[in-house]
């Protein structure tokens, strides 16, 4: 468990929980989900002690759940968001092993494995709870000491502005999960480009239909989940509003109104850009099948018209095959050269008749 302190311009990591909050700041207390319950008186007097009520059962409950979706609840103290990002490639890696039908999906489609990051949000307090190894807490930690200089056992930023509240900092993070998000979009987009052009590739034998159902099923989790944390963030915006006018200060509430949306949008940026995928492998496996017929349409006419060339030969030549002991041209012994000479003008002529209609046009490609 690690907790920092900010202050205006300035971060210092405590190695014992502080008495309060420095003034005008507010404490950060990060933990891995494996320690929470271990950790949890820890984290309870501190909820206490710096954000003013401690945690309830049930929402502690909610922070130990790894397989929660995404969340928002709150009580007159606290907000609770658990907000699901997604997998590194090591945490990926580890699932795919334990999932046969995963394996068999590329690995663009094999990076939709997420994993959920829970917030309580106090005035001077926040608590996040996330995964082992998660990238999230240490990712902001690392930017923010990177523009820094210790002097006196703080840190002070030279670049970098520092969150002010529980909330902006909460709200930092969930915007660089949703922006991984985002960045999913291209890859996805690509592996679905190279299906459709294995798809509409003329004379095509597409055999990997397992990967991709299981794909398209995995945008419709995929879209699943980016609609529950839609509804989370708009919840907690919708709460934002409704505060009464002096519960904080106007720049902050629309600092905070403002990266809200932000989130907001960049989510629903997502959400249509995994619907148009869905629609467009729908579409392209529609268009697949409709090329498929039509070739095979195009076969059984060539078929159909080559039959019709042949009907008429094979009437001469049951005609000139009949047991009869006087029939025409029979004994003659130029006889066998008029039927063939009749049988290919027949032939040549129903050739030329049905390509001017088009019955053995080539199909175009």
């Amino acid at each position: 468990m690690q907790t920092v302190a900010f202050s205006p311009g300035t971060l210092r990591f405590a190695e014992e929980l502080p008495e309060h909050a420095p003034e005008n700041g507010f404490i950060w207390l990060f933990l891995e989900r494996e320690n929470l319950e271990q950790e949890l008186p820890t984290v309870q007097r501190a909820a206490q002690r710096l954000g003013g009520s401690q945690l309830l059962d049930l929402h502690c409950a909610d922070l130990i759940n790894a397989a929660h979706p995404s969340h928002y609840d709150y009580t007159s103290v606290y907000d609770l968001i658990v907000f699901r990002r997604l997998a590194t490639q090591e945490e990926g890696g580890r699932d795919t092993e334990a999932n046969g039908q995963a394996r068999s999906m590329p690995a663009a489609f094999r990076r939709i494995s997420t994993r959920a990051v829970g917030f309580a949000v106090f005035d001077r307090l926040l608590v996040s709870v996330h995964p082992a190894g998660c990238f999230t807490a240490r990712s902001f930690l690392q930017r923010y000491l990177s523009d820094a200089v210790h002097s006196d056992g703080l840190t002070t930023t030279v670049r970098s502005r520092l969150p002010t509240t529980p909330a902006d900092l909460m709200l930092r993070m969930v915007n660089v999960m949703v922006d991984s998000y985002l960045e999913l979009r291209k890859v996805l987009s690509q592996q679905l480009d190279h299906w459709q052009q294995e798809l509409l590739r003329p004379g095509s034998r597409f055999s990997n239909w397992n990967a991709l159902m299981a794909a398209r099923n995995e945008l419709h989790m995929l879209e699943d989940l980016c609609e529950e944390q839609h509804d989370a963030m708009q919840e907690w915006l919708d709460t934002l509003r409704e505060q009464p006018a002096g519960a904080m200060p106007q720049a902050e509430r629309d600092g905070l109104v403002a990266r809200s949306r932000d989130v907001i949008e960049h989510i629903q940026r997502v959400v249509h850009h995994v619907r148009r995928l869905e629609q467009n492998a729908e579409t392209v496996v529609q268009i697949h099948f409709s090329a498929q017929s039509n070739r095979t349409n195009d076969i059984m006419r060539i078929l159909t018209a080559l039959t019709a060339v042949f009907l008429p030969l094979n009437l001469i030549a049951g005609i000139f095959g009949m047991n009869f002991e006087f029939i025409p041209l029979i004994h003659q012994q130029d006889g066998f050269w008029w039927a063939m000479g009749a049988m290919g003008v027949i032939a040549t002529l129903l050739i030329v008749l049905f390509r001017r209609k088009r019955y053995l046009a080539r199909s175009a490609r």
